[in-house]
């Protein structure tokens, strides 16, 4: 089986390509793919396959060629991935699978519906929906409890700033967050923040950490990004703009407009081989 490993801001992804949809791709190789000691180790799996060839892509088909098949590194299924959208994009784009529109945006199917993407140099952009607060909840951490935002990015997130006297560094995600099953009954992505230095050219600066559902905490979450900067930009009664969003593996620039969202940042592909997957599973 042929492999490529990629990371955007240091949340990182094995990269399957597989356009005709042929590979038997399970919950179990997933995870055994994904696991740091026995396999590649990433968190999560992104499966190249041509729209037309996947049931949940085929109705995107005549708009793009291309599917991202995203699964948590626990073998689970995720509806959105912003890092990994730009990462599938670098991967698409290297391999001479896509070429990127002079002046345009290549379009993406994922299980949130279209994406499109542009090339900024080093950096790799992706639009998504506009973020959409929708909520509120809280999550308890050992013994702290904090209220949040529930905001919608394609997929679910509870954004909850720190008090001032807390350090988002010390956190403890070694546990997943408890969170109301109620709110949120399929799990969610928690981002914890406090808000950062000004920026030049971004209308609000944040500084995040994020436990993803199925993953646990990660170096980034692009998504999370995404849902962090719209609560930001509310905060600073502000209903577009910018916003400079640090996570522990680098810089992500979020820019909400009136009707979506663009993520950008650095999209690497760091490795390229094969994998015995027999080896992989017991």
């Amino acid at each position: 089986m042929e492999f490529t490993k990629g990371h955007g801001t240091g949340n990182d992804f094995v990269i399957l390509p597989d356009p005709d949809g042929a590979l038997d791709l399970t919950p179990g190789l997933v995870a055994a793919l994904c696991d740091r000691r026995r396999g590649l180790g990433g968190d999560g799996v992104l499966r190249v396959v041509r729209a037309a060839k996947h049931p949940e892509g085929v109705a995107l088909a005549g708009e793009a060629e291309w599917f991202m098949d995203y699964w948590n590194s626990d073998g689970s299924f995720a509806e959105m991935c912003g890092n990994g959208a730009r990462v599938f994009v670098r991967y698409l784009l290297e391999r001479s699978l896509a070429v990127a529109p002079s002046g345009g945006a290549l379009p993406i199917a994922t299980r949130a519906g279209l994406v499109r993407a542009r090339v900024e140099g080093a950096d790799v952009a992706v639009e998504m929906r506009r973020p959409r607060l929708y909520d509120t909840a809280t999550v308890t951490l050992g013994g702290l409890t904090l209220p949040g935002a529930a905001v919608d990015v394609g997929n679910p997130h509870l954004v909850c700033a720190l008090p001032a006297a807390l350090d988002l560094t010390g956190l403890d995600l070694t546990r997943a967050p408890e969170v109301d099953a109620a709110v949120f009954p399929s799990g969610v992505n928690v981002e914890f923040t406090t808000p950062g230095e000004p920026v030049d050219g971004a209308d609000g600066h944040v500084l995040m950490r994020v436990y993803e559902r199925g993953s646990a905490e990660t170096l980034s979450c692009g998504t999370g990004a995404c849902a962090v900067a719209a609560v930001a930009l509310r905060d600073g009664d502000r209903e577009t703009g910018t916003v400079a969003v640090d996570v522990p593996g680098g810089r992500l620039t979020v820019t909400v407009t009136a009707d979506s969202c663009w993520l950008a940042g650095p999209a690497v592909l760091v490795a390229t081989g094969t994998l015995a997957p027999a080896a992989l599973l017991p």
